[in-house]
């Protein structure tokens, strides 16, 4: 990953890479790029990183506002022979002082602001140097001993490119952190890179990048996934990159239709917000091929949604399933005429099947882990040669989740007998009287008016929903028909989305809603594999 946009520009990869909005890096404004001159930016952050103090085994921690830049921030420490470990600056602020102090790294990059909100003395105490990418260095007055401007660094030659082991650490990331505080996952290069990016550089039929094609990819740029598309997605030569940072859908649509995208994967936040796109007379979905959604549901309406707006015959929704600590455990393939289905077939619950020589999965019960037949419901496990390292600073979490060669994956699910998963809930969240993800389909089905439906579970009481609507009003009428056949709900609450905690995946918080709405965030679950 060090030498990535090197090698790709040495193999003469054409592909140009166009942003929203220029890197949040006081010496770039661009806001397109060569692979060349990618890989210049990249020996130049080696550079900067290097004169800073980082060097091989150390932690570098990158933590900023969403832009691809992570990643080439990322390779650069690589490049170094360090460890990036890159951190949401979307996470609530005690959160990113609690993983800085697990990271201990060596090196902090970040910006001005987020340096600001974090505070000097906690930044200081997180770690002993820190370089802002955007700005110059306080004045040299005591107050912020240890913090680097740009300016300080950027002659700073590149050291020549470190290889390290393929099982050392390559990467840190975060997950979700729906429930609580993110643990931080430690990937080694031959579990990201060989055994998942590798497996996407095969040009399959249909689902394979072309040379002709133009990728759009609007994700949270701090977490695992990107780090292995950018890994894979230059490798494969496509004609375009461009990459969108935001969720406002009048902000990202001057990006789409500059840059029409052929292959579009984003966050299932970031799908559900620019849906109202999909709905203009020139819509910028039109010559869209495959749709990718991971890291959480996406109900069937906004799956709907997408396959009309394609102006193609058969394009094509690929719905991933798995986790930060395993990459992908299953796929699932929808079309117009099984999204028009899904409301009977499953919806977003139906996760498809392992992925083909590369996962197995069993359900067992959660007291006992005894093996459980097909039908019956119960936790899942994974068995993957991609798994992990670790939790950096949480061993024996770690440890907790592991049984043998499995892995505790902490959702409810059951095992049909065609060999499809199909997903309930989330152990934490899990209710004796119905699935939350059942129930939020079918809500989301008959009630288009709503942006996202949630159900929570606080123990001895009925589950409570939460819609999100856009001016923060339910039609009551509507929802009291569209719950007419189900288990008894509480009363339901309507916010608009910008009132709903999320992470920087765009998942609601849960645990965080629970206790804004109740004042408690225990949940009727256990939440033992959280």
């Amino acid at each position: 990953m060090g030498v990535l946009f090197e090698e790709c520009a040495a193999r003469r990869v054409r592909t140009r890479v166009h942003l929203d909005r220029p890197f949040d890096i006081a010496s770039e404004s661009a806001t397109s790029y060569t692979v060349p001159e990618l890989a210049a930016l990249v020996r130049r952050a080696a550079g900067w990183f290097a004169a800073a103090g980082a060097g091989p085994s150390d932690r570098v921690a990158v933590v900023k506002p969403n832009h691809w830049d992570y990643d080439v921030l990322a390779c650069a420490a690589v490049r170094i022979g360090a460890v990036p470990a890159q951190l949401s600056a979307q996470l609530p602020r005690q959160w990113l002082l609690t993983l800085l102090r697990r990271l201990s790294p060596a090196l902090l990059v970040t910006t001005r602001q987020v340096w600001e909100e974090l505070g000097a003395a906690d930044a200081l105490e997180a770690a002993p140097v820190t370089l802002l990418l955007d700005g110059r260095a306080p004045d040299a007055d005591g107050r912020a001993p240890g913090v680097l401007g740009l300016d300080d660094v950027a002659d700073a030659p590149a050291p020549p490119p470190y290889r390290r082991h393929d099982d050392e650490p390559l990467v840190v990331n975060h997950t979700s952190g729906t429930t609580g505080v993110p643990k931080l996952v430690a990937h080694s290069t031959r579990t990201l890179v060989g055994k998942l990016a590798r497996f996407e550089t095969v040009r399959y039929p249909r689902i394979g990048v072309r040379r002709d094609d133009t990728l759009v990819n609007a994700s949270s740029y701090a977490h695992g996934r990107t780090f292995c598309w950018t890994a894979s997605a230059l490798c494969l030569d496509p004609a375009e990159i461009a990459i969108v940072t935001g969720q406002d859908p009048d902000l990202a649509d001057p990006v789409l239709r500059a840059h029409p995208p052929t292959v579009m994967e984003a966050l299932p936040a970031s799908y559900v917000r620019f849906e109202p796109l999909t709905r203009r007379l020139d819509n910028p979905f039109r010559r869209v091929r495959l749709f990718i959604s991971t890291y959480d549901a996406v109900h069937p309406p906004t799956v709907r949604a997408y396959l009309r707006a394609s102006a193609r015959r058969s394009p094509l929704w690929m719905q991933g399933w798995g986790q930060t600590e395993t990459g992908p455990l299953t796929f699932r393939f929808h079309t117009r005429r099984s999204a028009a289905d899904d409301a009977v077939a499953g919806g977003s619950r139906d996760v498809g099947r392992p992925v083909p020589g590369k996962t197995r999965l069993r359900v067992v019960d959660p007291d006992t882990f005894r093996p459980l037949p097909r039908g019956q419901a119960g936790l899942v496990l994974a068995r993957t040669a991609a798994l992990a390292a670790g939790y950096v600073g949480e061993s024996d979490r770690w440890a907790a989740k592991q049984l043998g060669a499995w892995w505790n994956t902490g959702d409810l699910g059951l095992r049909r007998g065609d060999g499809t998963v199909e997903l309930l809930d989330r152990e934490v969240d899990r209710t004796p009287l119905l699935s939350c993800l059942r129930a939020e389909d079918l809500l989301e089905d008959r009630l288009p008016q709503i942006a996202e439906c949630v159900l929570l579970n606080p123990p001895g009481r009925p589950p409570l929903p939460v819609v999100v609507t856009q001016d923060g009003v339910l039609d009551r009428a509507a929802w009291d028909l569209a719950v007419r056949d189900l288990p008894p709900l509480g009363e339901p609450v309507a916010l608009t989305w910008d009132e709903v905690p999320r992470t920087g995946t765009g998942k609601v918080r849960r645990t965080a809603l629970l206790r804004q709405l109740t004042g408690s965030a225990r949940t009727a679950g256990s939440g033992r594999w959280t």
